[in-house]
């Protein structure tokens, strides 16, 4: 089965009414339900929801943190999609543009938002990766290095006496501390629980939405720091441990173990692409922002998301960003708070539905919803409705084909697209920008 045939969803958990002390109940904010009809028939193969961010929200009253809208369309380098399509007639409507806006909702791609006191640290501190040596440890013996490293973390909004919770890692004996970015994502406020029960207050250092990375700080010294070690060395069927805090506190400090089932597996997250570790470890809410370990102790991902259906259980499909990709960004982080240099064209492409091209006599290519403010492609021309049908002289017909091309090159190169509207065939150059520019 190609990318193009798996589909996710963000949710959260619905907050307890109860102590905070008791693990969440798993009831779905949102979930969404097939159509019957050619619908139906379409995507009966594609009932994964992927569950994006597997944190654990935890609310006094009302409801807890809100995931973001989702879509099939895709930014352009994205080769999953967000979802099932949205609502749409179980009859074709007349008008091609009335079919494809049922068809694709609107992008999320509004940045976190992270209200948490921000620090500029001037820091030299750079975090590397390392080769393992030695022998492998035991489980035991993982256990008992490398917990001390793993903290939890509460994020707070407001008032509320109720707070979100996740994991983290030591980056710094000094106190830098690293989570995921949906784990604070709305707070003004965080407290960071290390291993020994001692609690913290946090202030940010920086929280970069694309990667979903953030790097806190916390006034403690002689903290033990995690070693990062290679991702780009792992193999499939690689063994890995996760310890992290599933289900809040009541679970703290819980060692789960697996291989790694993929590497480089394309998943969207808040419709752009991250390229993750997948691995049969169990990952629970509450395990976001905490350390996936090889076998020498040493973290190799950071575990974010978990895949699960609303028609069928799916247990051992967890994800983790690579070491490679976190050790880069919190860089970033620590010396400017932000992530520059990562290229975008700004536009958002879906594939076209075979139904849809016959039904509508549309070429093959992909269907532009929407050229983003701030964009060269906005600046070109280029609008909803588009039909993108060629990058550099290339025949595209995925999302994944736009975001291979594109990766090649760097922010102010350009790119060539061919393009169809109204039945016309024109071309035009494309310059790429920034992507926080756009999305961050």
């Amino acid at each position: 089965m190609s990318n193009e045939s798996w589909y996710g969803s963000e949710s959260w958990y619905a907050p307890l009414t109860s102590e905070k002390q008791q693990p969440a109940q798993e009831q779905k904010k949102t979930k969404k339900k097939l159509k019957k009809g050619w619908r139906i028939a379409l995507w009966s193969c594609l009932g994964l929801m992927l569950l994006i961010g597997s944190s654990i929200a935890f609310r006094e009253t009302g409801s807890g943190k809100s995931a973001p809208a989702n879509t099939p369309a895709q930014r352009e380098d994205t080769p999953f999609t967000d979802e099932l399509p949205g609502e749409v007639p179980d009859s074709m409507p007349d008008d091609w543009r009335d079919f494809f806006r049922s068809y694709y909702e609107s992008v999320e791609n509004t940045p976190a938002r992270v209200d948490i006191e921000k620090v500029k640290l001037g820091s030299k501190l750079q975090v590397s990766v390392k080769a393992a040596v030695g022998e492998e440890l035991s489980l035991q013996e993982l256990y008992q290095k490398c917990s001390p490293s793993v903290v939890g973390i509460s994020g707070y909004t407001g008032k509320q006496v109720g707070y979100s919770w996740g994991s983290g890692v030591i980056l710094s004996s000094d106190g830098l501390i690293l989570t995921n970015t949906h784990v604070v994502d709305g707070c003004d406020r965080a407290v960071v629980t290390l291993y020994d029960d001692r609690e913290f207050e946090a202030r940010l250092v920086g929280a970069d939405s694309i990667s979903d990375i953030a790097v806190l700080k916390i006034e403690a010294t002689g903290l033990p720091a995690a070693e990062f070690g290679q991702s780009d060395v792992l193999t499939v069927g690689e063994r890995v441990a996760a310890i992290g805090n599933p289900l809040g506190e009541s679970f703290r400090m819980t060692l789960t173990d697996g291989i790694i089932s993929a590497i480089e597996r394309g998943v969207s997250y808040k419709g752009r692409s991250m390229n993750l570790l997948q691995t049969n470890t169990a990952i629970n809410e509450g395990n976001s922002g905490g350390p996936l370990f090889n076998m020498h102790g040493q973290v190799i991902g950071i575990t974010n998301m978990k895949m699960m259906s609303s028609a069928s259980s799916i247990e051992g499909i967890g994800f983790a960003i690579p070491s490679g990709t976190v050790v880069s960004v919190i860089n970033s982080l620590i010396e400017t708070g932000e992530v520059r240099g990562r290229p975008s064209i700004g536009i958002t492409i879906g594939p076209i539905p075979e139904s849809a091209a016959k039904e509508y006599d549309l070429p093959g290519g992909l269907y532009i919803t929407d050229v983003s403010e701030g964009s060269d492609a906005l600046a070109q021309g280029l609008r909803e409705g588009d039909i993108l049908l060629e990058v550099n002289g290339q025949p595209v017909s995925e999302t994944a084909e736009v975001a291979a091309i594109k990766d090649q090159f760097q922010v102010g190169d350009s790119l060539h697209f061919k393009l169809w509207r109204e039945g016309e065939i024109f071309e035009v150059d494309v310059k790429l920008v920034d992507t926080n520019d756009i999305y961050g």
